[in-house]
Protein backbone atom coordinates (compact mmCIF):
# COMPACT_ATOMS: atom_id res chain seq x y z
CA UNK A 1 0.00 0.00 0.00
CA UNK A 2 2.58 2.37 0.39
CA UNK A 3 4.37 1.68 -2.80
CA UNK A 4 0.74 3.07 -4.15
CA UNK A 5 0.86 6.33 -2.66
CA UNK A 6 4.20 7.09 -3.38
CA UNK A 7 3.49 6.18 -6.80
CA UNK A 8 0.38 8.75 -6.67
CA UNK A 9 2.27 11.07 -5.01
CA UNK A 10 4.89 11.52 -7.78
CA UNK A 11 5.39 14.61 -9.90
CA UNK A 12 3.05 14.63 -13.20
CA UNK A 13 3.53 16.81 -16.14
CA UNK A 14 0.25 18.87 -17.25
CA UNK A 15 0.02 21.65 -19.50
CA UNK A 16 -2.89 24.50 -18.43
CA UNK A 17 -4.05 27.19 -20.79
CA UNK A 18 -5.72 30.93 -19.03
CA UNK A 19 -7.07 33.16 -21.18
CA UNK A 20 -9.18 36.53 -19.99
CA UNK A 21 -11.02 38.75 -22.29
CA UNK A 22 -12.01 41.12 -19.05
CA UNK A 23 -10.31 43.98 -17.44
CA UNK A 24 -6.56 44.04 -17.19
CA UNK A 25 -6.40 40.74 -19.40
CA UNK A 26 -2.73 40.76 -18.72
CA UNK A 27 -2.95 41.21 -15.14
CA UNK A 28 -5.14 38.59 -14.40
CA UNK A 29 -3.48 36.31 -16.39
CA UNK A 30 0.18 36.56 -14.19
CA UNK A 31 -2.34 36.76 -10.53
CA UNK A 32 -3.44 33.25 -11.89
CA UNK A 33 -0.18 32.26 -12.47
CA UNK A 34 1.50 33.62 -9.13
CA UNK A 35 -1.60 32.12 -7.22
CA UNK A 36 -0.67 28.40 -9.27
CA UNK A 37 2.64 28.74 -7.74
CA UNK A 38 1.36 29.59 -4.06
CA UNK A 39 -0.75 26.29 -4.53
CA UNK A 40 2.32 24.32 -4.95
CA UNK A 41 2.70 23.86 -8.76
CA UNK A 42 5.87 24.98 -10.33
CA UNK A 43 5.62 26.31 -13.62
CA UNK A 44 8.21 24.63 -15.79
CA UNK A 45 7.50 27.43 -19.19
CA UNK A 46 5.22 30.00 -19.94
CA UNK A 47 4.23 30.96 -23.72
CA UNK A 48 4.01 34.60 -24.92
CA UNK A 49 0.36 36.29 -24.95
CA UNK A 50 -1.90 35.33 -27.73
CA UNK A 51 -4.64 37.95 -28.87
CA UNK A 52 -7.57 35.64 -30.86
CA UNK A 53 -11.47 37.23 -30.95
CA UNK A 54 -13.76 36.06 -28.63
CA UNK A 55 -15.73 32.86 -30.06
CA UNK A 56 -18.21 32.57 -30.69
CA UNK A 57 -19.57 36.29 -30.68
CA UNK A 58 -16.49 38.86 -32.13
CA UNK A 59 -18.24 41.52 -30.73
CA UNK A 60 -17.05 40.89 -27.18
CA UNK A 61 -13.41 41.77 -26.22
CA UNK A 62 -10.70 40.14 -27.04
CA UNK A 63 -8.65 37.31 -25.49
CA UNK A 64 -5.37 36.79 -24.19
CA UNK A 65 -4.46 32.89 -23.97
CA UNK A 66 -1.09 31.32 -22.55
CA UNK A 67 -0.47 27.88 -22.16
CA UNK A 68 1.59 26.55 -19.34
CA UNK A 69 3.63 23.47 -18.74
CA UNK A 70 3.71 22.66 -15.18
CA UNK A 71 4.36 20.01 -12.89
CA UNK A 72 2.72 19.03 -9.73
CA UNK A 73 1.88 16.16 -7.42
CA UNK A 74 -2.07 16.72 -7.36
CA UNK A 75 -3.89 14.88 -8.69
CA UNK A 76 -6.10 15.64 -12.30
CA UNK A 77 -9.32 16.53 -9.43
CA UNK A 78 -7.27 18.36 -7.25
CA UNK A 79 -5.98 20.25 -10.15
CA UNK A 80 -9.11 21.21 -11.33
CA UNK A 81 -10.09 21.82 -7.96
CA UNK A 82 -7.24 24.52 -7.56
CA UNK A 83 -8.01 26.13 -10.86
CA UNK A 84 -11.35 26.81 -10.00
CA UNK A 85 -10.36 28.24 -7.22
CA UNK A 86 -8.25 30.31 -8.81
CA UNK A 87 -10.99 31.23 -10.68
CA UNK A 88 -13.56 32.25 -8.15
CA UNK A 89 -10.29 34.08 -6.27
CA UNK A 90 -10.00 36.38 -9.63
CA UNK A 91 -13.44 37.28 -9.76
CA UNK A 92 -14.97 34.53 -12.21
CA UNK A 93 -18.99 34.04 -12.14
CA UNK A 94 -21.45 31.91 -12.88
CA UNK A 95 -22.35 32.86 -16.46
CA UNK A 96 -23.77 31.84 -19.55
CA UNK A 97 -21.04 29.53 -21.59
CA UNK A 98 -18.41 30.57 -23.95
CA UNK A 99 -19.03 34.79 -21.93
CA UNK A 100 -16.68 37.33 -20.84
CA UNK A 101 -14.36 36.44 -18.21
CA UNK A 102 -12.01 37.66 -16.11
CA UNK A 103 -10.03 34.47 -15.95
CA UNK A 104 -10.69 31.21 -17.61
CA UNK A 105 -8.17 28.14 -16.34
CA UNK A 106 -8.50 24.86 -18.29
CA UNK A 107 -6.03 21.64 -17.91
CA UNK A 108 -5.56 20.64 -21.20
CA UNK A 109 -3.50 17.42 -21.14
CA UNK A 110 -2.35 15.61 -17.40
CA UNK A 111 0.35 13.33 -17.84
CA UNK A 112 -0.11 12.75 -21.43
CA UNK A 113 -3.45 10.41 -20.13
CA UNK A 114 -6.84 9.71 -21.41
CA UNK A 115 -9.39 10.46 -18.35
CA UNK A 116 -13.25 10.27 -18.56
CA UNK A 117 -13.95 10.19 -15.21
CA UNK A 118 -14.28 13.56 -12.81
CA UNK A 119 -11.94 15.70 -15.32
CA UNK A 120 -12.48 14.98 -18.98
CA UNK A 121 -8.64 14.74 -20.31
CA UNK A 122 -7.38 15.55 -23.18
CA UNK A 123 -9.58 18.48 -23.35
CA UNK A 124 -12.09 17.16 -25.66
CA UNK A 125 -11.59 20.38 -28.18
CA UNK A 126 -7.66 21.33 -27.84
CA UNK A 127 -7.04 20.45 -31.15
CA UNK A 128 -9.14 22.44 -32.86
CA UNK A 129 -8.20 25.74 -30.89
CA UNK A 130 -5.38 28.17 -32.36
CA UNK A 131 -5.21 29.59 -28.53
CA UNK A 132 -3.86 26.33 -27.26
CA UNK A 133 -2.06 24.91 -30.69
CA UNK A 134 0.14 27.75 -31.10
CA UNK A 135 1.43 28.64 -27.62
CA UNK A 136 1.69 24.48 -26.89
CA UNK A 137 3.98 24.43 -29.75
CA UNK A 138 6.03 27.60 -28.53
CA UNK A 139 6.51 25.70 -24.93
CA UNK A 140 6.66 21.83 -26.39
CA UNK A 141 7.72 21.51 -29.79
CA UNK A 142 7.76 17.63 -29.87
CA UNK A 143 4.11 17.50 -27.84
CA UNK A 144 1.82 14.28 -29.52
CA UNK A 145 -2.13 14.21 -28.82
CA UNK A 146 -2.79 11.71 -26.42
CA UNK A 147 -5.28 10.06 -27.84
CA UNK A 148 -4.93 10.90 -32.01
CA UNK A 149 -0.92 10.60 -31.33
CA UNK A 150 -0.38 13.47 -33.97
CA UNK A 151 1.82 15.66 -33.77
CA UNK A 152 1.57 19.28 -32.36
CA UNK A 153 2.80 20.22 -36.08
CA UNK A 154 0.15 18.50 -37.99
CA UNK A 155 -2.68 19.69 -35.53
CA UNK A 156 -1.85 23.29 -36.42
CA UNK A 157 -1.63 22.72 -40.44
CA UNK A 158 -5.10 20.90 -39.79
CA UNK A 159 -6.23 24.75 -38.45
CA UNK A 160 -8.32 26.89 -41.25
CA UNK A 161 -6.22 29.42 -42.82
CA UNK A 162 -8.12 31.92 -41.08
CA UNK A 163 -7.44 30.42 -37.79
CA UNK A 164 -4.27 31.22 -38.47
CA UNK A 165 -4.39 34.43 -39.55
CA UNK A 166 -6.69 35.66 -36.74
CA UNK A 167 -4.76 35.17 -34.01
CA UNK A 168 -1.76 37.39 -32.95
CA UNK A 169 1.39 36.75 -30.78
CA UNK A 170 2.01 39.70 -28.32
Amino acid sequence: MIKQDILEKQAKIAFLSIGSNLGNRINYIEKAKSKLVEKDIIIISSSSYYETVSWPDPRHPKFYNIVLKIKTILDKKELLQRCKEIEKFLGRKKTPRNFPRECDIDILDFDNKLSHKEVDLPHPRMHTRNFVLLPLFEIDKNWRHPVSKQHIKTLIFELSNSDISSIKQI
